[in-house]
């Protein structure tokens, strides 16, 4: 048994998790889940029954996680010889920008995507505020800085990356020089290349 079982769906999140395991060495056993026939034993560890879900077989125990951004940090974290985490002076950018793109970020991308936009009044609700602060203020970070934490890849990438090469590619972000550079730049790690051929490859098989 691998280290890690990898419940996914190439047509989902699961792609950022995938992208995620490939950038920190893990070892993985893939298990596809049918949207229409959910494996027992994939409700059994997450009721949601949403992907991407991973559970890691580590010292004589499973332990769950779910959501794409905490799967990204927690393979960081069990996987410190890939050297994706953050120094100390990188921990605020890192922690932010992945939750900024976890949150507002994700939250603004499908809210146009449903064509649903906060009135003025309803925007102190939204955790997005609205579509153009939330999009101009990610171009603000992304404009001066290579990576999310400066100079160096780190884990945040994946995920902050993720968020940017599925919106330009669904056509919801704008394709400001910065988000088209920082997509670029994250496109040419192998470990991107390795997750996105054997997605894609799934998905072709699929659609056979």
């Amino acid at each position: 048994m691998a280290d890690y079982t990898f419940y996914t769906n190439p047509m989902s999140r699961g792609q950022i998790a995938r992208w995620a395991l490939h950038e920190a060495g893990a070892e993985y056993d893939q298990v596809l889940v049918d949207w229409q026939a959910k494996p027992a034993a994939f409700l059994a560890v997450n009721p949601m029954g949403k992907v991407p879900t991973l559970v890691h077989h580590a010292e004589g125990e499973d332990r769950t996680v779910t959501e794409a951004a905490a799967i990204c940090l927690y393979l960081a974290e069990m996987h410190p010889e890939a050297n994706l985490l953050p120094s100390d002076a990188e921990m605020a950018d890192y922690y932010r920008w992945t939750f900024f793109a976890a949150g507002p970020v994700e939250q603004a991308i499908v809210s146009r995507a449903l064509k649903f936009e906060p009135s003025p009044e309803q925007e102190g609700m939204a955790g997005w505020g609205n579509f153009d602060r939330t999009i101009g203020t990610l171009d603000g970070h992304l404009s001066g800085t290579a990576w999310v934490c400066g100079n160096r890849f780190t884990m945040a990438d994946v995920y902050v990356g993720s968020a940017v090469d599925w919106g330009l590619n669904f056509g919801i972000l704008p394709p400001l020089p910065s988000f088209a550079a920082y997509a670029e730049r994250c496109q040419a790690r192998p470990a991107y290349k390795a997750a996105k051929a054997i997605d894609n490859a799934l998905i072709a098989e699929m659609k056979k």
